[in-house]
C-alpha cells in the first residue's frame, strides 16, 4: 500500500516495526487505523488463508514453497494462489519467484501489530 492525499497506511504501519497503537481492550483505535488493519483482519477471516498464513509463518526457515503448500489442500493450484494473492495484498506475507516456484514469507511487523492490537492484559 502506498501513501496517497496523507492517508495512513499499512507501510506507515509496519515501518517503525512497533505497535500501531493501545490493544483494543485499553482504548478506542482511530477510524485511519482501523481502515488500514481491516483488510488483514479481513483476509485472515478465511479459514484455508488462516491455515496457510500459519503454515507460512511456522515454515522451517521462515518461508514456505507454493509446492509445499497446494498439497496440503484439496484445493485446485489456482484457488490455492487467489488466496495467497489474497494474504500478498492485505501486507501479510511478502512472495518471491524462484524459477518455476514462489516462496512466501510472513512479515513479522504487522503479525506483532496484530497481535498488540489484539492483547488482554491479565
Amino acid at each position: 500500500m502506498s501513501k496517497q492525499a496523507g492517508l495512513l497506511t499499512l507501510t506507515d504501519l509496519n515501518a517503525a516495526d512497533a505497535p500501531c497503537c493501545p490493544p483494543i481492550a485499553q482504548r478506542r483505535i482511530p477510524a485511519e487505523t482501523a481502515t488500514v488493519l481491516a483488510p488483514a483482519f479481513k483476509a485472515l477471516g478465511d479459514p484455508v488463508r488462516l491455515q496457510l498464513m500459519s503454515m507460512i509463518a511456522s515454515a522451517e526457515g521462515g518461508e514456505a514453497c507454493v509446492c509445499d503448500l497446494t498439497p496440503a489442500f484439496e484445493l485446485s493450484g489456482p484457488t490455492i494462489s487467489h488466496h495467497l494473492k489474497t494474504l500478498r495484498e492485505a501486507g501479510l506475507v511478502d512472495a518471491e519467484r524462484r524459477g518455476t516456484w514462489v516462496y512466501y514469507r510472513a512479515r513479522p511487523g504487522i503479525m506483532r501489530q496484530l497481535a498488540a492490537l489484539l492483547t488482554v492484559a491479565d
